[in-house]
């Protein structure tokens, strides 16, 4: 072989492995790279399937935890249930407290919704101790609790607080009270207790219903019976709607009065049965604008204004009017009651008492400007309420007293416009005509006057 040759074999061979050695180096970098590729891909797998196991034991945690949750609602609820169908332990519920519980967190569910919310006490009897139901409740406009069962107080005075209610409602707006249930609070075991007919600073027995500043109220068709004290009770309270409402307590039960309105505005009961030991109806200081008509009172005292001047800073008394009532077997009609000694002035002008019929009644109108309900009275001084524009329209039936209209005025402030029209009240024995009596006023007469008007 030529030296030529062997030069270009030796340059070629020398080229061939130059190739084969570039190539083997490509498939081992492609290699490098396939490998790196495969372990980046099997990191993020790892990664993936690591973050896949921690959301999962992560879901079966939050799982476990609302399966806790929602045992223990389901244990609280029958517990609630128990108490709200009547088959709690007597043992576990002295004086009322697992419907207290019960009720309170019903009411705290409610009060914290939004919109219109409802309450229902389903068809029972619960044995209830003293219980508020306070607002504000901001977000609802309208809260409606439905009482369908029968509820019981307790008898034991010592759980009450001082002037307080037995159900008490505070602060509320828009307020619904509704359902036919029937509130009694056992008052027979505590109305010996109550020396309020003999001791001028005597402590008060618990209201059945009471409702504190309450606004947009409506109560109907509920039942209250047997009150330790009043029956229901309005203080501080605007636009407030009753009708349907039976109330009932023996004659002989003390200072039952059916229902109490002190320092309100806006109010209209109807349509109501009334008989208890007091007042059907007492409108006390600081109201206006009350509307009262189609209520049937007996046993009871009647429909009393007052009474009014007990106390210093007394607010006054305006915009009264009652019309459409009836009075069965009462021992007052229409009365208008006001406090002598009186320390300090007020006044209850603007009311008007029309078609109001009387069956049987004792002292159908009477304006007492010296009332004092205790066994001895030594009045020092006149009252100093001042009674004015009062108008008694259309009122008809007998009497049981041979007064039938006494207007006993104050000597310190005479009543000043009073007037009677078409007045026919006859004696309910029909052996003589009733007389009437005045003091302190000159009353103007229009139409029948029966008895005459006084000389």
């Amino acid at each position: 072989m030529s030296l030529r040759i062997k030069t270009v074999v030796d340059k070629f061979v020398e080229e061939l492995k130059e190739a084969l050695e570039a190539d083997i180096q490509d498939r081992i970098m492609k290699e490098r790279e396939m490998q790196s590729y495969i372990e980046e891909r099997e990191r993020e797998v790892a990664e993936r399937e690591a973050a896949w196991k921690a959301e999962l034991s992560r879901r079966e945690a939050e799982i476990a935890r609302q399966e806790a949750r929602l045992k223990m609602e389901k244990e609280n609820l029958e517990k609630e249930k128990s108490v709200l169908m009547g088959t709690a332990s007597n043992q576990d519920n002295q004086d009322g407290a697992l419907e207290i519980t019960a009720f309170k967190a019903a009411w705290k569910k409610a009060c914290q919704g939004t919109s219109e919310v409802d309450i229902v006490i389903p068809k029972g009897t619960y044995l209830i101790g003293p219980v508020k139901f306070t607002g504000p409740c901001k977000n609802v406009s309208k809260i409606t609790v439905h009482v369908k069962g029968y509820l019981k107080a307790t008898t034991n005075l010592s759980k009450y607080g001082h002037n307080a209610g037995w159900i008490e409602f505070k602060w509320v707006e828009g307020l619904i009270l509704t359902g036919g249930g029937t509130f009694d609070g056992q008052g027979a075991k505590a109305w010996p207790y109550n020396n309020c007919p003999t001791d001028f600073n005597c402590k008060l027995l618990p209201t059945n219903v009471k409702f504190v500043a309450v606004n947009r109220t409506v109560v109907r068709s509920i039942t209250s019976v047997n009150s330790k004290f009043f029956h229901i009770a309005l203080v501080e309270c605007k636009n407030f709607k009753g009708s349907k409402i039976k109330i009932s307590a023996p004659a002989d039960s003390p200072n039952t009065d059916g229902i109490h309105i002190e320092r309100s505005s806006g109010v209209h009961f109807s349509r109501s049965l009334i008989g208890t030991g007091d007042d059907c109806i007492s409108i006390g200081q600081g109201n206006s604008q009350i509307t009262i008509t189609s209520i049937s009172c007996g046993p009871g005292h009647g429909i009393s204004v007052g009474s009014l001047g007990r106390y210093r800073n007394e607010g006054d008394v305006s915009g009264l009017l009652v019309r459409d009532c009836s009075m069965t077997g009462t021992t007052n009609g229409i009365r208008i009651k006001t406090w002598a000694n009186s320390p300090g002035k007020s006044s209850a002008t603007n009311m008007t008492f029309e078609n109001i019929n009387m069956n049987n009644v004792t002292n159908p109108i009477i304006i007492d400007q010296a009332y004092c309900p205790f066994t001895s009275c030594t009045p020092k001084g006149t009252s100093q309420v001042k009674l004015s524009d009062i108008y008694f329209k259309n009122i008809k039936g007998t009497s049981s007293s041979a007064v039938a209209v006494a207007l006993e005025c104050s000597k310190g402030i005479p009543c000043q416009d009073i007037y009677l029209e078409d007045v026919h009240l006859d004696l309910a024995s029909g052996k003589k005509q009733a007389t009437a009596t005045c003091k302190n006023v000159r009353a103007k007469y229009f139409g029948t006057q029966i008895p005459p008007p006084c000389a």
